[in-house]
């Protein structure tokens, strides 16, 4: 344990060096320069545990060890390396680490798994710099379509397929897997909340997934000069927007059974001190555990809008992802927690109130997530902190469970 404890805290560390704001957090977004020297560091690993490595379309890293049965579907291991601007090292990267070391494990050991064993390093699951989030998983699995992906790009007008030649990656490359070939996919998380820690509990067995959506709102008004429009013939967007936002939070607390909402950027357009805003974008996040609260507040929502589109005005609301509440697998839950006790290591069952990979691919194939403790709950901030003992922990179930589904050749 205290070898792949220090191991893990070797890959942490790397990791956390590929930032585009050292000493501020991580902030590594998708085919970011940052991403490019995590890519590759990821893919060096991958190679060193003996895995054949290859990118797809979308960018997201496979590092494979081949089974004995042709052609078998890959028990998946894995999470995202992307961060929010000044996030933690954490939050992604401890899955991709605990899924590295597993591979460690199964080369030291020198495993012959009969389904292979596949790492899968995933990228734009926060969706900082394309919105939505979740892109490299819905790219695999179809949710998000080859037109959709065109379309997008971050707030510089950069599309995905400039971002990724700028790193030498091939969007043209398939993007799309065919489910049949995932026998089954493993995700490490840190919590993001305070529970594992209060309860001095190492390992959450995550029952479910909460739903959610994001939407895109826009409201257009009228740009004018700062001191020659009168107040009184203004079409301000600024000021409509902030009447609209300042209202949406009451939406999800009148709604209760703990639904959320929450608005996270917010631009304004043309931005200068001295001009009256024409335009400003936000976005609405809305989630909770069950679908008839998030769609009663996506209702309530729209009728807000509806109420402040003023003549000379214009208020449009995109949605950019809708994922409803997911179970996760039973019979990979309780694998999870039999390994668990096999190995002597405490675990509790909890669900998530954040969105993962897990739950985008939960509907193609069998998906078990493990959470470990957050140090005070923190998460997307510098502070945030996990022990590498309870990834270690983690591991070790991963470790024995990749066994069990690859049904290794003893």
């Amino acid at each position: 344990m205290k070898e792949v404890k220090e191991r893990i805290e070797q890959h942490i560390e790397e990791l956390s060096k590929y930032t585009a704001t050292p000493g501020n957090g991580t902030t590594r977004l998708s085919y970011s320069q940052e991403d490019l020297q995590a890519r590759n560091y990821i893919k060096q690993q991958m190679q060193a545990s003996g895995l054949t490595v290859h990118e797809d379309g979308l960018g997201n890293i496979f590092g494979k060890l081949e089974g004995t049965i042709q052609g078998a579907p890959s028990v998946m291991v894995g999470s995202h390396f992307d961060s929010v601007p000044n996030g933690g090292s954490y939050d992604g990267p401890a899955g991709v680490v605990a899924a590295l070391t597993v591979a460690e494990l199964f080369h030291k050991h020198n495993l012959k798994p009969k389904y292979p064993l596949e790492i899968v390093a995933l990228v734009e699951e926060e969706g900082s710099r394309f919105g939505g989030g979740l892109m490299g998983s819905r790219g695999m699995t179809g949710l998000l379509s080859e037109e959709e992906f065109n379309r997008l790009t971050d707030k510089d007008g950069v599309s995905p397929e400039e971002a990724m030649r700028k790193i030498g990656l091939d969007s043209s490359l398939p993007k799309r897997r065919d489910p049949k070939t995932m026998k089954a996919f493993l995700e490490l998380h840190i919590e993001q909340g305070p529970i594992l820690e209060e309860k001095n509990i190492p390992i959450g067995v995550v029952e479910a997934i909460v739903g959610l959506t994001q939407y895109q709102v826009t409201v257009k008004g009228k740009a004018g000069h700062a001191g020659t429009t009168p107040m009184d013939r203004r079409t301000d967007a600024l000021v409509a927007a902030a009447k609209i936002i300042s209202q949406l939070p009451e939406l999800a607390i009148k709604e209760g059974n703990g639904t959320v909402l929450t608005t996270g950027r917010l631009n304004v357009y043309p931005n200068g001190a001295n001009v009256i805003p024409d335009k400003v974008v936000f976005t609405v996040d809305i989630r909770s555990g069950k679908e008839d609260n998030v769609q009663n507040v996506i209702k309530n929502m729209q009728e807000l809008l509806h109420a402040h589109n003023k003549p000379g005005s214009e208020i449009v609301a995109e949605q950019l992802l809708y994922i409803p509440p997911k179970e996760l697998n039973p019979g990979i839950r309780q694998l999870l927690k039999e390994m668990s006790n096999q190995i002597d290591i405490p675990y509790c069952s909890i669900n998530s109130g954040a969105g993962h990979d897990a739950m985008v691919f939960s509907d193609y194939t069998d998906v078990g997530m493990l959470f470990i403790p957050s140090k005070a709950g923190l998460s997307h901030c510098p502070e945030e902190w996990s022990d590498a003992s309870h990834i270690a922990q983690a591991v070790g179930i991963f470790y024995e469970v990749a066994k069990k589904l690859t049904e290794v050749e003893s």
